[in-house]
């Protein structure tokens, strides 16, 4: 059987070139894969950037006459306007849009899967045990992080339920302007049987046919909106992905300080002679008898190299941990500069449009109230 699928045409021109010259042009095409494979690639290698979600792959919180279907032409239109956002939003991004993998999603049609597999990109991927176990294992938590997490979680709830309120109220209000068709019908007949009133009569009913039939229109432009306020639930999951990563380096970094205390402890004893009757050495003592000189001070050489091994690892994972504090925060606080901006222009823009819904519905019935007043 054979595969069905839809491929996305992908154009860019070179901002630079020389006056007179013809402008350079890549054009390729693109699987939703392709997207996907690029944006996970993006995640491993930029752990502390709020790396842009990508559109949905199937239709969520639809009204009932919407279509779910994947391969319904105004659905994949939606998604090809969100892949399209995807990648402006990478472009325009300081540090994503100088990636060489990036570059050549645009440019390199051919072994571009291979090249982005050759960076090894999956096995450097945080397994999702080791980040479910990092969260409930960590000690000491940053705060910020803690508040993001939690941030992230309400405003995906927040979206969540606006997207399902408003499928609810376009089901009613689709219902509502359909059914002023039946007074275009009424109208018209009744018209027929009239002499005087008639004129008024059809005139009226086909002004109601058109207001039954603006609602299409309507509900199309609205599912722009519902598309941006979809971006930022998806937006929300990415805001988890870096609070996850923090998490599992704080991990780490608790996991590499209780292994190097503990290693500094057994040298201790070693060194004095003193040992707790219950830990490991005291039961090996109980069992084997004691060390001799020799093996206790092969024993203290190895594990003082160990120290100064885990003390350098320390060191390191606290810079690292750091350096990820301070880009990540940079980059959650530029993601929130254009979250606020974004949701305010596009809820203004959503409530302009009802405005003007309201106002050729009272041009309508304007023009049908002048109708009846000339019968």
């Amino acid at each position: 059987m054979q595969e069905t699928y839809t491929a996305y045409l992908i154009e860019t021109r070179s901002v630079e070139h020389t006056d007179g010259q013809s402008v350079l042009t890549d054009s390729l095409w693109r699987r939703y894969s392709e997207f996907e494979l690029l944006r996970n690639y993006l995640l491993v290698y930029y752990p502390h950037i709020v790396v842009p979600p990508l559109p949905e792959k199937r239709a969520e919180f639809v009204w009932h006459k919407l279509s779910a279907d994947n391969m319904d032409p105004d659905f994949v239109e939606r998604r090809r306007i969100g892949l399209e956002n995807f990648l402006l939003r990478i472009a325009s991004h300081p540090i994503l849009c100088r990636d060489k993998i990036f570059y050549l999603f645009l440019t390199q049609e051919g072994n571009w899967k291979e090249t982005v597999n050759e960076t090894g990109f999956q096995l450097k991927a945080d397994s999702r045990l080791k980040a479910l176990n990092a969260t409930f294992r960590v000690k000491n938590p940053d705060k910020r992080f803690t508040e993001l997490k939690h941030y992230s979680d309400e405003l995906q709830s927040v979206i969540s339920h606006l997207l399902r309120v408003r499928a609810r109220v376009a089901d009613r209000l689709y219902g509502v302007y359909k059914v002023h068709g039946n007074y275009g019908r009424v109208f018209s007949e009744w018209s027929a049987i009239e002499k005087e009133m008639g004129d008024g009569l059809q005139s009226a009913g086909h002004h109601m046919d058109v207001y039954a039939s603006s609602i299409d229109d309507i509900l199309e432009d609205e599912e722009h909106y519902a598309d941006q306020l979809k971006e930022y639930l998806f937006y929300a999951e990415a805001l988890r992905a870096v609070c996850r990563k923090h998490e599992l380096m704080q991990y780490d970094l608790e996991m590499a300080a209780q292994d190097l205390a503990s290693k500094k402890q057994q040298c201790e004893e070693l060194a004095t002679g003193t040992v707790r009757t219950f830990s490991l050495k005291g039961m090996t003592t109980k069992l084997f008898g004691q060390e001799t000189p020799e093996q206790r001070e092969a024993r203290i050489k190895v594990l003082e190299e160990q120290i100064n091994e885990g003390e350098q690892q320390l060191k390191s994972k606290n810079l690292e941990g750091r350096e990820f504090v301070k880009n990540a925060w940079a980059d959650i606080e530029r993601f929130k500069e254009q979250k606020n901006r974004d949701l305010k222009e596009a809820l203004i823009s959503y409530a302009v449009m009802q405005i003007s819904m309201c106002k050729k519905g009272i041009q309508i019935w304007t023009n049908a109230k002048e109708c009846f007043s000339k019968m």
